[in-house]
């Protein structure tokens, strides 16, 4: 798919609502609670991209066994985008276990940036640093999380090439 052509949102999604993001795929579906209080800026891109069909037919091009499974990039070459960015403060405290749901930078980027790709934490002791905006946490479906995250090849290290295709079929929003 085409890299970049979206639309940054001009304004944060409702303080008086809860968003939440369900990722169905072709091992299953989960549903990640955004956290907008911590990161207000990723929380409105990622459910304005869902809306607008952006993670509909991606993959998960990264998935490292026992760490993360990676996705959010139209390209699947780890370097697309929306074709914006946005920013978030970073807790100095941030924690990134089991479940949660991070969005991904670029090694020079600052702490807090974000474009369209994701992370989801699947290991224990990931030892990311407080660098990366705490999209959400990971609510119903973490079976489906953990099953993904078996299909990355143990030989390709940090790569974390998949051994098979793992689909983004459809992300819909709701709102409470």
């Amino acid at each position: 798919r085409d890299d970049g052509g979206q639309k940054k949102p001009s304004k944060p999604l409702d303080k008086s609502k809860k968003y939440d993001v369900t990722l169905q795929t072709t091992c299953g579906s989960f549903t990640i609670r955004l956290d907008q209080k911590t990161s207000p800026n990723a929380a409105a891109s990622f459910v304005a991209l869902a809306r607008a069909g952006f993670f509909d037919d991606t993959i998960f091009h990264r998935i490292v066994q026992g760490f993360v499974i990676q996705g959010g990039d139209p390209t699947v070459t780890g370097s697309g985008g929306p074709g914006y960015s946005t920013r978030d403060k970073v807790p100095a405290n941030a924690a990134y276990g089991p479940g949660v749901v991070a969005m991904v930078k670029a090694g020079n980027e600052p702490a807090g940036m974000a474009g369209s790709q994701f992370l989801v934490v699947t290991g224990a002791g990931s030892g990311l640093t407080p660098d990366y905006a705490l999209l959400g946490k990971v609510t119903k479906g973490m079976d489906a999380v953990q099953a993904i995250g078996k299909l990355g090849d143990p030989a390709s290290g940090d790569t974390g090439t998949p051994l098979q295709s793992v689909v983004i079929e459809k992300a819909t929003v709701s709102e409470h």
